[in-house]
Formats: C-alpha cells, structure tokens, sequence
C-alpha cells in the first residue's frame, strides 16, 4: 500500500507544464490551554539550512528495546513560528516511506499562516526514510526493471518473473539494509516521534498527519496518550484490517476516484472521451491491455518501456488531486494515441523518480514498512487469489495494487499481528476524510475515528487525498481551531462540497 501526499503537489506543479504541451516532449512547553505559550527549550543542535529553515540531527537507539545499544540518526527540520509561539507542530506526509524533511520545506502550504504563526513547523524523515539511516535495496536500473513488472500477471511465466523480481527485491534489502528491517515500523518510528517531541521541548504534542502518517499518529496515541495534545489525522488508515483487506479497499478507492475523474472529464472540451462513465472506463480497460502487450511509447529518452505497470501508475497519479485531473486528460488523450510519455513523467511523480533518473528511498522504505507492520502472507498463491476477488470490485486497479505487495511473502524481517489502537485516556483526536479520497477510502476514517477511544470525526465531500488546505475552507477552519485552541468540532461535522 502506498499512500502520500508529497507526490500530489509534485503533480500539480507539473500541472502547467504539461498542459500546454512541454510536459511530455521536453528532454511542549505546550500549555494545557490553546493558546498557551509553551517554555520548553530543544536540546537539539540547530544550524540554519536556507529560507529561514533550521536542520538538526536526532540520535535515537536502533533496537528500542536496548536504549543503551547502538544508535541511528535522524534528520529533522523546523521552521520557527513568526509570532506567539504554542510550541512545535510535528509534520508526517504519509507513504510510508514520503520525507518528512522534504514536506516540511514546503511548511508555507503544508499549514496554514495561523499555524505558522504559532507553531514551529517541525518535519522529519522516519527511520528508514530519507536522510535517517535509509533502506537501501535495488540499484536504479533494478528498480526501473521491479517497478515496469507485469503487476496484473495474466500467465503461469508472467507470476513467476514477478516472483522472480520480488525475490531479488526481498534479498537486496536484506544484503543492503539488513540490519535496520526488523525495527523500522511504525511503532519504532511512534517511539522516536516521543523522543523528538521531548527534544524540541515540547511536553505534550501537536501533530499533523496525513495518509500513512495518521497510522503514525495513532499508533504514536496508543503508546503515549498522555503526551497528546492535538492531533489531526487527514485521510485515515484503518489500523483493523489485515493488509491485503487494506489493498483491496484501496483499489476500490482509485476506482472511485477514476469515476468521479471521468464525470468530471466528459463535461470538458479537452476530453479524449466521449460518451458515458462506462464506455471511458472500457477505453481505459482497452489501453492498459494493449500496454500489456505493445508497450506505449516513451518520448524521454531514457531508454524504459513503458509497460502497463507504469502506464497503470501514471493513471492514478493525479487521482490524487483534483488539480491535476487536466494533466490526466492530456496524458490520456497521448497514451490512446500511443504516446506514454506523460503518463510515465507521473508515474515518476508517485515513486519520486527524480528528474536525474535517479530514486529517493521511497519504494524501497515502503515497502520495508509495510512489510513489518503486518503479517503479509508467505505463499505467492494467496496473492493470485487476492488478487482475483479484488478484481471483481475494481477490475482496473485491484490485482495491480493486490500484487505490488508481493516481496512482503519473501522479507526477511516477518511481521507480527496488528495491535488493537484505541489510545484509551488520550485527549480529543481530529480524525478527517474525504469522500472520494482513492487512496484512504472515506470508510478508513469512519473506521478510526470509531477505533479511538477519544476520536471525533470530520467529513468532507471532496475528490482528491486528503483535505486540509485543497480547497475546503470549512475543513481549514475546523483544523486550525483544533490546532491553535483546542476547540473541538462536532464529532460527525460535515464539510460541503466546494462550488
């Protein structure tokens, strides 16, 4: 499962580009109270890092069960408040395995100017992640290869060569990295976020976290909930369901998400389509067959093929974000024509595929999470089956997202059962979801909010991951009112739809 929302604004910002023809051809001291000043000093060593930032480092003990054993680093970043300072606010944009580091440089749209006002912006790359001790697995041209695998495979030799990949992934990981896959999930990651709170001074915290960061800040809950002050959690995972349950219902969600595009889609002049929902989606059905087969061409230069994996990948991109659906209209116009190039400059987007060719560690720290925080089947045939009933609900995307978990049935470092997450005596939580969210379907934040002994939903009719700052002014309100004083919405409130 890969969920975040650091790729979206990528994609948005790629969003001019490719609309006008470039794209594809161009080579706490916090106080009980809202509004208390908090007086806790950081004990971190702080260096200014450029545009008012500051970057330190965090040593925290690899094995949290031996405090006293050996240590790793973690990089984090602030951006001070400009004004009467609560205390810090922690940053998570999701994935697992997104830069916190990364996300928080854009601290100016991440969070609101009130916040900003009140809070030092604080974001930081979990363990495994980034620039803190990262997960190394696969050289560049061996993850160009893992990623194009045929993740739908529809034949006896297209199972084994993805067999064959995800075994090599698995053992990459081991031979690079392994010493750091038993202890990089999420509750070692909760553990170092305590240790972060109490070293930037802060004696209770404040968190913003989106998509996979709201498993972080629940499991951070449930582990200290007397340390909580406030915490929003912006496109939920539903820490109850076994992980293949999980890709099942994110499969359904892009599928959502792929309509309500394309009812968006048929009503502009720039469509490729014509006709209904249905007959589009057969389009699409038809194209991603025939990349199956004849993959689409690639106008980069780069040399990849652009088969249906990264076809598949490139169309869920801006599913992401609303803003992004004219970019998805261009690429697809191209890819019916036979040009992937756009759809392969997204699908680069999601994976951080740097314009240099080469990768950050997000694919490679994904899935090293994932694969310790639940237990993954061990037999690639529970994935063939899987991935058949997932088909049923979501025939573009479900044996395509049931598959790419694949290399958790050969890690080296098994995972344990999920523990129940309910963080009993922690303060009020903001749960907030999305209607039409593809990628944490709005059930995942019912779910969690319910989960939560103290959690209080938020909806909101909205397209696109995530909610706070795409546009819902009612969802901006509710989060800075809880952020900056505390104030409590309604559980159950409801944000309309943006005319």
């Amino acid at each position: 499962m890969r969920s975040h929302v650091a790729a979206v604004l990528a994609a948005v910002a790629l969003l001019a580009s490719a609309c006008t023809g470039t794209g594809a051809n161009a080579g706490s001291g916090i106080g009980t109270g809202g509004g208390e000043v908090g007086s806790g000093r950081s004990s971190l060593g702080w260096e200014e890092c450029g545009d008012g930032f500051e970057c330190a480092k965090l040593s925290v003990p690899l094995d949290h069960a031996k405090p006293d054993g050996e240590k790793i680093e973690l990089s984090v970043i602030r951006l001070p408040a400009s004004g009467d300072r609560i205390g810090s606010i922690l940053l998570n944009p999701g994935g697992p395995g997104a830069s916190g580091v990364k996300y928080a440089r854009g601290a100016r749209t991440a969070v609101s100017e009130a916040v900003r006002d009140r809070f030092d912006v604080v974001g930081f790359d979990p363990r495994g992640v980034g620039e803190s001790a990262p997960v190394r697995c696969l050289s560049t041209s061996e993850l160009d290869t893992y990623v194009g695998l045929d993740s739908s495979p529809d034949s006896p030799g297209e199972v084994t060569m993805l067999e064959e990949g995800s075994r090599r992934f698995a053992s990459g990981c081991q031979a690079r990295s392994g010493r750091l896959l038993p202890h990089v999930g999420t509750a070692d990651a909760a553990r170092d976020m305590d240790l972060l709170r109490a070293a930037v001074g802060d004696s209770r915290l404040t968190y913003l976290g989106k998509s996979y960061g709201t498993q972080l800040g629940a499991a951070y809950a449930d582990l200290f909930p007397g340390h909580v002050r406030a915490l929003v959690l912006d496109g939920a995972v539903d820490p109850s369901l076994d992980p293949l349950e999980l890709n099942t219902a994110q499969a359904r969600g892009f599928e959502v998400a792929l309509d309500a595009f394309l009812g968006d889609c048929l009503t502009a002049t720039d469509c490729p389509f014509r006709g209904s929902v249905g007959s589009a989606r057969a389009e699409i059905a038809a194209l991603l067959r025939r990349a199956d087969t004849t993959p689409l061409t690639n106008g980069t230069g780069d040399g990849r093929t652009v088969t249906e994996a990264w076809t598949t990948l490139g169309l869920i991109t801006p599913l992401y974000d609303r803003q992004a659906w004219p970019v998805l209209r261009q690429a697809l116009g191209r890819a019916l024509k036979g040009d992937g190039t756009v759809l392969l400059r997204l699908a680069d987007l999601l994976i951080d595929r740097e314009a240099n060719g080469e990768y950050t560690n997000q694919t490679e720290s994904n899935l090293a999470v994932n694969c310790v925080d639940a237990p993954y089947p061990r037999d690639s045939a529970a994935y063939a089956a899987a991935a058949r009933e997932s088909a049923k609900d979501a025939p573009l995307f479900g044996a395509y997202v049931m598959w790419s978990s694949l290399p958790c049935a050969y890690w080296p470092a098994r995972g344990g059962p999920r523990a129940k997450i309910d963080a009993p005596g922690a303060p009020p939580i903001m749960v907030v979801g999305t209607e039409r969210d593809p990628a944490t379907p709005y059930q995942w934040s019912e779910a969690l909010a319910s989960q939560l002994s103290s959690g209080v939903l938020v909806g909101f009719d909205g397209d696109g991951h995530t909610a706070y700052l795409t546009g819902s002014t009612c969802v901006d309100r509710l989060v800075d009112d809880y952020l900056i004083d505390l104030t409590v919405p309604k559980d159950g409130t409801h944000c309309p739809k943006i005319s």
